[in-house]
């Protein structure tokens, strides 16, 4: 069973939170957490929120027309997934000398992660 947990346009880069990403792809969930919560970084924050939401996911399962949706144990979790996608870009302006203008582009990302109780 894959369950799946998504936070869209949050205020980070891909380039930085795909870094971390890349640390916890195919490892336990339970591990993956506790390595999530030693680095000293923004990105490992985002990114353990979006965790804790897909292991809540697979945790509070409900049946609904397909009757072999179960509650999962989270020491059985593995993070199968771990995506940055780019989001929108917010725009602007600085200005230069002389009356010209920087542009400053500050970008956002789309977090996806999903886990899973089979390998």
């Amino acid at each position: 069973m894959k369950k799946l947990a998504i936070s869209k346009n949050v205020r980070i880069s891909p380039f930085k939170a795909r870094e971390v990403a890349r640390l916890i792809q195919g490892r336990p969930a339970v591990e993956a957490l506790d390595m999530l919560s030693l680095i000293p970084r923004k990105a490992a924050r985002l990114i353990e929120k979006t965790l804790k939401s897909a292991i809540a996911n697979a945790e509070n399962a409900e049946p609904g027309k397909d009757s072999s949706v179960r509650p999962v144990d989270r020491s059985l979790l593995i993070v199968k997934e771990a995506v940055i996608g780019e989001g929108p870009t917010l725009k602007r302006f600085l200005p230069k000398a002389r009356g010209s203008a920087g542009r400053i582009r500050k970008r956002t990302s789309h977090i996806r992660i999903a886990v899973t109780d089979q390998e």
